[in-house]
């Protein structure tokens, strides 16, 4: 068989000259080494930088570079072994054969490539890719070979020839394989693997080229004469093309390290983009959870302080009005005390889309401050623009609303305070908007009402009284407690005294309860101060026990907050066994809306005290809204008519039908009526005669202090033991007594302590 000049098994002629002395250049061999070892090292850093790039484009050089430096260290491998081998006779070479099979390598080394390109590639794919590189690289020798002209014939032996393709295989095969596990690595082990594989593959391919010089054979015909070599530098042509491989290959690595490095700065650049638009879009969601509400996607507090300084600044350099409105949405408490928080989240979105949608635009500015309290800033023509627009906001959010099955209609509390006429910072803005809030909730809400400067001052003293009752608590001064007799009908004497707090205010003289009951129950006072009647009652109970009045019972009012303290039990045994006072003379009065506001925390507390011995009394009865199903379960004593109900008698025919209706439903109930507010003749002959247990009030005595309620106790004593014996004397005749009045009016023993009239 013969190909291209070249005899493939083909038996060696019976007659002719074999030429047996053919050696190699051992330096030019060791450089066909040295570069067939950098075109595998190449092969494999192009592998790596095909499989990280991440454009197309790029990936389609990288695999042309690297395909052009494995063809290229191929045949110049192949071109330096030639040129080393030494024949004694003169050998040419045919440059377009040469030329021939340099493409073979290039088509090779660009198949190899190209399957290496692929990120997941399974054995068999590799092995058929191998088989193809190897019978390419195989080829690209035997054309080598066949571009060789001297006089000699050459030929190959079969085994070792297919023992060359054999090699060139399995050097493909070893090829792919490292190459597809070294590309994703790195680290200084990684690079040490990759040098040794080239050092493999290097020597792979050069045992390809040796095995099929090997097979080589070159015979001289018969009766030729050998032709001596000419003078030849293969040692230098040798090394002129192995430098140039290696300056190529050499810069073509170079260029892929740069890219990496390239690409790794673009990559961080990228990291570095993407880290600065998440700092942004962090910068952004910090901005909305700092400056919005997260429930209702409205500025919060934060937020708006920052656009009413922007705009109060305008203002202030324009001129201008602005309307700062305070909203708070009536008892929105009993929303999440009965249908819970989440439905009371979901109503706070309803309402702030009322709020919302009464604005008008993004003229207006709305902020929900927390919890119920909303506010806006709006800017005005005139002082009646910002009250439209709040009568505007309150007949929306009377709109109904479905929530949670229910139709409900909520009201709100609206406070308005207007720059500059009412201030000119924000702060001082917010809080008088806030003052007159207070002042529309403390008229019955569902209300608005302007800030003016007296609310102002009524704040400030507020402030004042509050810093000043804590000092008296604490030091134990200015406190006082008058008490009022509760005369006692069928025994026809006083059986009770209720103790009623007073403050001797240095400044203001003395205040009634009505002055700072509600500033200690604003602010955290009120348990303190009922803990401090308590024991001053106790203890002026016993100082009269010592002085001839044992048989006095004393009656001391609860605030309603107090009575939601579970410890109030423990405190009141606490007193009385200091004190010494026995647990039946004293009666805790309560209010019924205390009562009703947490019935079931209510019964239990109240059963603690009856256990104690502790008489109960429900004050104001009539006034709230107790329920008669509730109210025959509470532990009661005593049931107390409110004033409101006797005044008018006995003019007024409807409240007497509703006070004896209230008598009968007590006794009915095994409970004693006191009636309070008793100040005529007429009240008191009407109370008596209708079966009332107990009175109270001006027609017996004010509320005097404990150094003057013996004489008052007295003085009613008196004046009813002189009523019965006139009284007597008329049943007998007698009118020596009668001709002069037995109760005439006298300023007693106290300015406001007299007895004015007599109790018939």
């Amino acid at each position: 068989m013969e190909w291209l000049g070249l005899q493939f098994l083909t038996e060696l002629p019976e007659s002719g000259q074999v030429i047996l002395d053919c050696t190699h250049n051992p330096f030019l061999v060791l450089l066909a080494y040295v570069v067939a070892c950098a075109a595998g090292f190449a092969t494999l850093d192009m592998t790596e930088r095909v499989g990280h790039v991440e454009k197309p484009g790029s990936q389609r050089l990288w695999r042309w570079v690297g395909a052009g430096c494995l063809a290229g260290g191929i045949w110049a491998m192949h071109f330096i072994s030639m040129l080393a081998f030494q024949i004694p006779i003169e050998v040419n070479y045919q440059l377009p054969i040469t030329l021939l099979s340099l493409v073979f390598a290039l088509t090779a080394s660009w198949l190899a490539m190209h399957t290496l390109s692929h990120p997941h590639v399974t054995f068999w794919q590799l092995l058929r890719a191998a088989v193809c590189i190897g019978l390419g690289i195989a080829t690209m020798h035997y054309v080598g070979m066949a571009a060789m002209r001297s006089a000699a014939t050459t030929y190959y032996d079969p085994t070792l020839f297919v023992l060359s393709i054999v090699i060139a295989i399995g050097a493909s095969l070893a090829a792919l394989l490292i190459s597809s596990h070294l590309r994703d690595g790195n680290g200084m082990f990684h690079q040490v693997l990759k040098y040794t594989a080239s050092l493999v593959l290097g020597a792979g391919i050069v045992s390809m080229h040796f095995t099929g010089m090997a097979a080589l054979t070159l015979v001289l015909p018969v009766g030729s004469l050998p032709t001596l070599p000419g003078e030849n530098s293969h040692l230098q042509l040798g090394l002129t093309v192995a430098i140039i491989t290696l300056l190529i290959i050499g810069s073509c690595i170079s260029a892929a390290l740069a890219d990496k490095k390239l690409q790794n700065k673009e990559f961080d650049l990228r990291r570095v983009n993407a880290l600065l638009s998440q700092l942004d879009q962090a910068r952004v969601s910090l901005q909305q959870v700092a400056n919005y509400d997260a429930l209702t996607n409205l500025l919060n507090r934060r937020g708006f302080n920052h656009i009413f300084a922007e705009k109060l600044n305008e203002k202030t350099q324009n001129g201008g009005l602005l309307a700062v409105i305070f909203l708070d949405i009536d008892h929105f408490k009993r929303i999440n005390d009965s249908l819970g928080h989440d439905a009371g989240d979901e109503l706070l979105k309803v309402l702030a889309q009322h709020i919302k949608g009464s604005v008008r635009g993004h003229e207006d500015v709305v902020a929900r401050f927390g919890g119920d309290e909303f506010c806006l800033l709006i800017s005005l023509r005139d002082r009646e623009e910002a009250r439209h627009m709040a009568q505007r906001i309150m007949l929306k959010m009377k709109e109904p609303i479905e929530l949670s099955g229910r139709r409900m209609v909520m009201t709100t509390s609206i406070g308005i305070s207007l720059f500059p006429e009412d201030g000119k910072t924000c702060e001082e803005l917010l809080k008088n908007a806030d003052l007159a809030l207070y002042q529309s909730k403390g008229s019955g809400r569902n209300s608005l009402h302007f800030f003016s400067p007296n609310l102002r001052t009524r704040a400030t003293m507020e402030l004042q009284l509050e810093e000043e009752l804590r000092h008296a608590l604490r030091e134990d001064s200015g406190l006082l407690l008058y008490y009022q007799p509760i005369y006692d009908l069928k025994n026809a004497k006083v059986t009770k005294l209720e103790a009623l707090v007073r403050w001797q205010h240095p400044i203001h003289g003395l205040l009634a309860p009505d002055r700072f009951i509600a500033i200690a129950e604003a602010n955290g006072l009120i348990a303190e101060l009922d803990n401090w009647v308590l024991r001053r009652a106790c203890a002026d109970l016993g100082e009269l026990s010592r002085h001839g009045c044992e048989e006095l019972k004393i009656a001391v009012n609860c605030s309603p907050l107090n009575l939601t303290r579970e410890e109030l039990a423990n405190e009141i045994e606490q007193i009385l066994h200091v004190t010494g006072v026995a647990p039946e003379r004293l009666e805790l009065e309560v209010t019924e809306n205390a009562l009703m506001g947490n019935i079931a925390n209510s019964l239990v507390l109240l059963r603690q005290i009856r256990a104690l011995g502790v008489s109960l009394s429900i004050d104001d009865f009539g006034t709230g809204y107790s329920s008669l199903a509730y109210l025959k379960r509470l532990p009661l004593n005593t049931l107390k008519i409110d004033r409101s109900f006797i005044q008018d008698i006995p003019k007024a025919t409807q409240d007497m039908e509703i006070v004896q209706a209230i008598i009968v439903m007590a006794h009915t109930l095994h409970l004693q009526v006191v009636t309070e507010g008793v100040e005529t003749l007429e009240q008191y002959q009407f109370l008596e005669r209708h079966g009332c247990d107990f009175v109270q009030g001006y027609l017996l005595s004010r509320p005097v202090p404990l150094d003057e309620i013996r004489a008052v106790l007295d003085e009613i004593n008196r004046r009813q033991h002189a009523h019965m014996v006139t009284a007597l004397n008329l049943a007998r005749g007698t009118t020596a007594l009668a001709s002069t009045d037995p109760f005439p009016k006298s300023p007693g023993p106290h300015a406001g302590a007299s007895v004015v009239r007599p109790i018939r």
